[in-house]
C-alpha cells in the first residue's frame, strides 16, 4: 500500500531522495553531468500555504515499507487563470516503478494543490523524459509557452484545475 507523508526538502528523508533524483538527472542529461543545474528546494516555497512536499511511502525491494519517491508544488506567479503552482521534483525510484506510485502522487499534489487555491498547475521537464512526459500528458497537461528560464528544461506544460 502506498502512503504519502509530508516533509521539508530539506528533512533526511527527502535529502536522501533528492540526492538520488538528481544524481539520476544528471547522469541521464543530454551533453552528461557537467551540463545539468541542480536547483535544490528551499523549505519555505514547500511549506503551506505556498506549497508542499511529499515522501512517497512505499515498499523496498525486500518488501518491506521504504521512501520510494517524493515531490512537491509550489506556488508561483499567478498566471493567466489565476494562482498558478509548479510540480517539482517528481521522483520514484526504479525499482518502484510501474506500480503507480507516480501517477498516484501526482493526483496527491494536484488534491493538495486544489486545497491550497491553485487554478493551475504547471511544470517544466525534458525531453529525454519520455516516460514523465508520457505521464504528463495522460494527465491531462498541455504544452505552454516557456514560463520560466530552467536551462534544464526543453517542454512546459499546463493543465487547469
Amino acid at each position: 500500500m502506498v502512503t504519502w507523508r509530508p516533509a521539508l526538502p530539506s528533512d533526511e528523508a527527502a535529502r536522501v531522495l533528492l540526492d538520488q533524483y538528481f544524481q539520476a538527472r544528471a547522469l541521464g542529461f543530454p551533453g552528461g553531468p557537467e551540463a545539468y543545474r541542480r536547483t535544490d528546494p528551499v523549505d519555505g516555497e514547500f511549506t503551506p500555504p505556498a506549497g508542499v512536499f511529499l515522501i512517497v511511502e512505499g515498499e523496498n525491494l525486500s518488501g518491506e515499507p521504504a521512501d520510494v519517491g517524493c515531490g512537491g508544488v509550489r506556488r508561483i506567479a499567478d498566471g493567466p487563470h489565476g494562482a498558478r503552482f509548479e510540480v517539482k521534483h517528481l521522483w520514484v525510484l526504479p525499482h518502484a516503478r510501474r506500480f503507480g506510485y507516480g501517477r498516484g502522487l501526482m493526483d496527491e499534489l494536484t488534491r493538495r494543490a486544489r486545497e491550497l487555491g491553485a487554478a493551475e498547475l504547471v511544470l517544466d521537464t525534458n525531453e529525454s523524459l519520455a516516460e514523465a512526459g508520457a505521464l504528463y500528458r495522460s494527465l491531462g497537461f498541455t504544452p505552454i509557452e516557456p514560463y520560466n528560464d530552467n536551462p534544464n528544461a526543453t517542454t512546459w506544460l499546463a493543465r487547469l484545475l
